[in-house]
């Protein structure tokens, strides 16, 4: 499990080699995904099952079915349920999730539904939806004290952190002062850069994601537990500089 005393460092992770490299380099947990270009899919059971043999970190497991943040109708739910059944079933207990309906709130009776399979008991962090919500205070507030879910996974912006960077130091004061539908943990990724790192911290960030940051040659490569090392260096000596 992650130190939390330090800040949490999440890596994307598509098969047990990325995920060996990210454990080597310092991550503290890894979200499981398939098909990077579509910004990632529910990944193959058998994918999941060897990674979690391969390494010792937590997993969050990617339920998402398709391109975008609409289920997809109800056949692709009724899909989605079954796979994450058979998630379940091989010892998943953390996910990654989140619906939009057609007009850009969160779809509270998909998420309802697909929590419902995962069981009481899981964790889940509400991706990048918000980022695309028509409204994310409204989408917020909407999904204060869901059962599962722990953190937000935000770049505060559908554009990225570059856009996104006021609306993150804002949501990560209502956060620390405990506001209803900010007690969820703020994860900031989406065109993260280490650059970016100082500032977030300093708001009072203390969750960090990364993909291709963690890929010195893209999506096209491997996950390497050098540029991991460099992320953890970053967030941890910037952490005992802000402390």
């Amino acid at each position: 499990m992650c130190n939390m005393s330090r800040p949490l460092l999440e890596v994307i992770a598509l098969d047990a080699e990325d995920a060996i490299a990210a454990q080597s380099g310092g991550a503290d947990r890894l979200e499981l995904v398939t098909e990077i270009a579509a910004d990632g899919l529910t990944p193959a059971v058998e994918t999941v099952a060897a990674i979690r043999d391969a390494v010792a970190l937590p997993l969050r497991v990617m339920l998402r079915p398709g391109d975008g943040f609409r289920t997809g109708g109800p056949a692709a739910l009724d899909g989605l349920c079954a796979t994450a059944e058979k998630l379940c079933a091989e010892g998943a207990r953390e996910f990654v999730l989140g619906f939009l309906d057609a007009d850009g709130h969160a779809d509270l009776g998909a998420i309802r539904t697909l929590t419902g399979v995962l069981g009481e008991e899981a964790r889940w962090t509400c991706h990048r939806a918000i980022d695309h919500s028509a409204d994310r205070s409204a989408l917020r507030a909407r999904l204060d004290g869901f059962p599962g879910l722990d953190t937000y996974l935000t770049a505060g912006s559908a554009a990225g952190v570059d856009h996104g960077m006021a609306v993150l130091r804002g949501e990560a004061a209502r956060t620390a002062a405990g506001e209803p539908g900010y007690l969820p943990r703020l994860m900031v990724g989406g065109g993260l850069r280490l650059e970016h790192v100082p500032e977030l911290l300093a708001a009072g960030v203390d969750a960090f994601h990364i993909g291709g940051a963690a890929r010195p040659r893209g999506w096209s490569g491997p996950v390497t537990a050098t540029a991991v090392a460099a992320w953890r260096t970053a967030l941890d000596d910037g952490a005992a500089a802000t402390a």
